[in-house]
């Protein structure tokens, strides 16, 4: 309870921080927004080459951007914070090109003689001392720690902040590079693990440099390193599609213990391939790293954190007696939600989280059986702080309410209810990964597909639980008629549309729909007595008005 207690106020603590923040700068609109210097040009591929500096906390190198240009621009942005300093940007003749900074965005005089269509690179040079992870993985940045034995073990986390943080690109969700490389130069006592396939190992004078593949898109974030003295075993996982490798990267004395419990792993992807279809990585394969903080969703290179306990960090906040290990299952099902399927602007990150977080109910159904996955989304409801809304506003890299995890898991819960056909359900989601794979949408075009797919317009319904801060209350009244029951009802606070019928039970456990809508009463006749009716909270998300 103490760390459920600490979740929801570290929460609220970075939702005041963020609300403390507006109105917003010019620094956050060049964060955010799609202005011609960004739109000039989609990046295509990074290549990235990085050198450690453990002792003094530094890092130096490269990265090339290979891009093509899309419209005419004399001038194009990456970003790349403050307190890394950029030496020299070269452009595909060698010749540097001339730039100026406006805080963390750097505006490059384009190359010459580039036409609309072609393809052109530049490499950009820096070093420094990046930004420290306070609270990590909340709080983006580095994190500088040691083993048990005193051995250096470093990583990184940068969601939300963005990956300029640590190499330069063009930090916004909507470009995703086709594909990547990174090289990191660490010392020879250590091994660098990073996204995607290891390709090449280079030896050098007191260091090694590790080099790293990334075959499919990648969003900039779930770039990422671990430093660390790692030991490696390897699995093979047959997949809907293709096999794949299952590959875990241990400290040197957790390797048995993770041979036990990474057994998880593959029933976990059997039901993440039953329900949501195939794996979408399967060239890159599937990698849990053990990391120094509890848990992020690189692609490809799961972040491990959790020390090989169940539940979070030990904690089960279902309170159903559940053994799986949380962090393995949601951040895995992240590989659908967010690194397959992405956001194009942070506000968006309901997509990510919203869908991630119904994806435990998915696994729970498939390990436990549906009357377990009904108590499991149920006991994300007293974690629902409805604070603000979910979506934030766009173009100025700013999140919504965190309530984007239970909130945003309740709704697709209570949508899959409402739609009440289970085929048509699973269908939906297979069809998103497969429509939507290794591509940027946002929630407009996203709700639109959905109610293609679901053949209804559930519009309503994405705009109460995302774009309102509050719940929708419910206003239910019963009178005695006869044998049976009037039953009167509606909902307050809710959007004009807002539809969502009320399920009522008799004492045999039988459902009785009834029409419920905002704003006017309804009046339903029910025949059962009414002290033979109750309420039934558990396949829906709302409020009960109390007088």
């Amino acid at each position: 309870m103490r760390i459920l207690l600490f979740t929801i106020v570290l929460a609220l603590f970075f939702n005041l921080i963020q609300l403390n923040a507006q109105p917003f700068l010019r620094a956050d609109s060049l964060r955010g927004a799609l202005r011609t210097e960004r739109t000039c040009y989609d990046v295509t591929y990074y290549d990235l080459k990085l050198q450690f500096d453990l002792p003094n906390r530094k890092i130096q190198g490269s990265n090339v951007i290979h891009a093509v240009k899309t419209e005419e621009s004399a001038r194009l942005q990456i970003d790349l914070f403050e307190e890394l300093t950029i030496h020299k940007i070269l452009d595909f003749l060698g010749n540097s090109l001339n730039f100026v900074r406006e805080g963390s965005a750097v505006f490059v005089e384009f190359p010459k003689d580039i036409k609309i269509g072609e393809r052109f690179w530049l490499e950009v040079f820096y070093s420094g001392s990046p930004r420290i992870a306070e609270m990590p993985p909340w709080d983006g940045g580095f994190v500088w720690s040691k083993d048990t034995y005193g051995i250096d073990w470093v990583g990184v986390a940068c969601e939300g902040i963005g990956a300029s943080l640590w190499w330069p690109n063009k930090d916004h969700l909507s470009d995703e590079p086709d594909s990547m490389r990174m090289a990191f130069t660490v010392p020879s006592n250590l091994k660098a693990i990073s996204n995607g396939q290891q390709v090449a190992v280079l030896p050098g004078n007191n260091y090694t440099t590790y080099v790293w593949k990334v075959t499919y898109p990648i969003n900039n974030y779930n770039v990422t390193f671990y430093i660390g003295d790692y030991v490696n075993w390897s699995d093979t996982y047959e997949g809907k599609e293709v096999p794949f490798t299952l590959n875990y990267y241990v400290l040197k004395g957790n390797l048995e213990k993770s041979k036990n419990h990474f057994q998880q792993v593959k029933p976990m992807l059997e039901c993440y391939e039953k329900f949501l279809g195939p794996y979408p990585f399967p060239r890159d394969g599937f990698a849990l790293v053990e990391a120094p903080y509890l848990g992020m969703e690189h692609q490809s290179a799961i972040a491990y954190g959790n020390k090989y306990k169940p539940g979070y960090d030990g904690m089960d906040f279902s309170m159903l007696g559940l053994t799986f290990d949380y962090i393995i299952i949601h951040e895995a099902g992240h590989e659908y939600w967010g690194n397959s399927v992405s956001m194009k602007d942070i506000a968006d990150m309901w997509i990510h989280e919203g869908f991630c977080t119904y994806s435990e109910v998915i696994y729970v159904e498939c390990m436990y059986g549906a009357d377990i996955a009904l108590k499991y989304a149920n006991s994300w409801k007293y974690r629902v702080m409805n604070d603000k809304p979910v979506i934030g506003p766009y173009h100025v890299n700013y999140k919504g309410s965190t309530d984007m995890y239970y909130k945003g898991a309740l709704m697709l819960h209570t949508l899959r209810w409402l739609v009440n056909d289970d085929e048509l359900w699973w269908n939906c989601l297979r069809t998103i990964q497969k429509d939507f794979r290794f591509k940027t949408t946002d929630t407009q075009e996203l709700v639109a597909y959905i109610n293609n797919k679901l053949k209804n317009d559930y519009t309503w319904l994405f705009d109460q639980y995302l774009k309102k801060a509050n719940p929708p209350v419910l206003d239910i009244r019963f009178k005695k008629k006869g044998q049976g029951t009037l039953v009167a009802c509606k909902w307050d606070m809710a959007v004009p549309d807002f539809q969502l019928p009320v399920s009522l039970l008799d004492e045999a456990g039988k459902a009785y729909k009834i029409p419920c809508k905002s704003g006017v009463l309804q009046e339903t006749y029910v025949s059962v007595p009414i002290t033979s009716l109750r309420i039934d909270e558990y396949h829906a998300y709302f409020i009960q008005k109390h007088e």
